[in-house]
């Protein structure tokens, strides 16, 4: 119980920080005068485009899925990725990502072990597709200087986070190819680890550890690992996309090409473990609207407070809604991602 409370603690601090940093120097006056300069027609499209993560998501997930359930229901992997991002907005701790496997696991009869291997997959293949479109923006730079002229440290900070997440996603990447691939010594290990422990506990622990590691056997097929690449680029081009139209509800007209940058940088503060991606979503989105767009800085405020506001309003309705659909509350779906029933 400390503990949890420390972790609390902790998040609500870093929460602040990012808020402080956001928030700072800005005139309000200015930030409203900027909100009111929108295109109505373009901020209802970017409304309706909230959920499009959801189903790419969805389709990637039912293609990785298919070794094991080929005929697995695509609307209830969408029910399950809604389910899972409406508690990561509203909770701390990132327990949606636990949600969503354990929902989907319980209406097509699966593993909930296998599924939230699956679950470490994409979160894998989602770095390696957004660092693989932010190095041919990089690459690319000397063909679009004249569309965009950032500032020399807005270059710096994509270096920077492209690097780390890079060899994060290289390092998980080799961590899981090891698991699978040395299958039979991986469990040697884990069994060596979780020895001391109570045979009941010990037992479940070995046995969730080989149904993770039987989720990444579709690591056997060259094929189906170009695929799924593939389709993690179609989610984030996907997302780009919804960033860009959004962009132009705001008259902030740059080719769809040099929204990847400003994408890159609210994934990073996205991937900060606070409610409803509060303080380190903010932050790297203002610092991406003014280093990359050379955005005043009231209008970055204003338009990260919109485009905030609109994802996690629109897809808490629809998670809201998928509730009442099944009859359940959002505390027995959290408890999902926290192993309780």
């Amino acid at each position: 119980m400390a503990n949890k409370k420390l972790n609390y603690l902790i998040i609500v601090l870093i929460t602040a920080v990012f808020l402080w940093f956001f928030f700072r120097s800005v005139n309000w006056s200015e930030t409203w005068r900027y909100l009111k300069q929108v295109n109505l027609f373009l901020m209802v499209l970017v409304v309706l485009l909230v959920p499009l993560h959801l189903v790419t998501r969805s389709i990637r997930w039912k293609f990785l899925l298919q070794p094991l359930k080929p005929e697995v229901s695509l609307w209830n992997a969408i029910e399950a990725n809604t389910l899972g991002f409406t508690v990561t907005l509203i909770f701390p701790g990132r327990v949606g990502e636990l949600v969503r496997p354990v929902y989907l696991a319980g209406k097509e009869k699966l593993s909930a072990g296998y599924l939230i291997g699956t679950i470490v997959v994409e979160r894998m293949f989602d770095l390696l597709a957004m660092c693989s479109l932010l190095g041919v923006f990089l690459v690319l730079r000397p063909f679009y200087h004249h569309f965009l002229v950032a500032r020399p440290e807005a270059y710096s900070h994509l270096y920077f986070w492209g690097k780390v997440g890079l060899g994060f996603s290289g390092f998980l990447l080799a961590v899981i190819l090891g698991l699978y691939f040395l299958k039979n010594r991986a469990v040697k290990v884990i069994c060596f680890l979780f020895k001391p422990l109570p045979e009941k506990i010990r037992v479940k622990i070995e046995g969730f550890s080989l149904e993770f590691i039987e989720g990444l056997r579709f690591f056997h097929s060259f094929f189906r690992l170009v695929s799924y690449f593939g389709l993690s680029l179609m989610v984030w081009l996907g997302i780009c996309f919804f960033y860009w139209v959004f962009f132009l509800a705001y008259n902030l007209r740059v080719p769809f090409f040099l929204s990847i940058p400003y994408v890159f940088l609210t994934m990073v503060g996205a991937s900060i473990p606070t409610p409803g991606m509060a303080g380190g979503f903010d932050y790297f989105s203002k610092l991406g609207f003014i280093s990359i767009y050379g955005l005043d800085p009231s209008m970055a405020v204003g338009m990260t407070i919109v485009i905030h506001s609109v994802q996690i309003l629109v897809t808490c309705a629809l998670g809201y809604g998928i509730l009442w659909k099944n009859g359940l509350s959002l505390f027995q779906v959290r408890k999902l991602g926290e192993g309780k029933n």
